[in-house]
């Protein structure tokens, strides 16, 4: 089942980098802004300061499965902006599954049970 779909205009990532809260660690930042849809937009992006193009989509490419597998747990209603830092590009997709979880809940967006 399908929650979430992708943030793409550039104006949807300048107004959550704007208006919305972020959170970081050494390998992810994550900016949250709520949306007033039932769904999330998921935004993802990846410097050319982290690497050439094969790493760069590999990077987006874990932070969307990611998320893809643990997007029941998160209250709908968000977009979510995922940038990937420098040091990420030699992180396996455990590492990054750890450090976006760990910004998820920072922003307190989990469902509770």
């Amino acid at each position: 089942m399908k929650f979430s779909e992708s943030l793409k205009k550039n104006k949807d990532f300048r107004e959550v980098y704007k208006k919305g809260r972020s959170n970081a660690n050494t390998l992810l930042v994550v900016y949250i802004l709520r949306n007033n849809q039932d769904r999330n937009y998921l935004g993802i992006s990846v410097s050319k300061k982290v690497g050439n193009s094969v790493v760069r989509h590999h990077l987006a490419r874990l932070i969307r499965e990611s998320y893809r597998l643990n997007e029941e747990m998160f209250n709908s209603g968000l977009n979510i902006v995922v940038i990937a830092r420098e040091a990420a590009k030699d992180a396996g997709f455990h590492d990054i599954e750890d450090a976006l979880l760990q910004l998820l809940k920072k922003h307190r967006v989990c469902k509770s049970v």
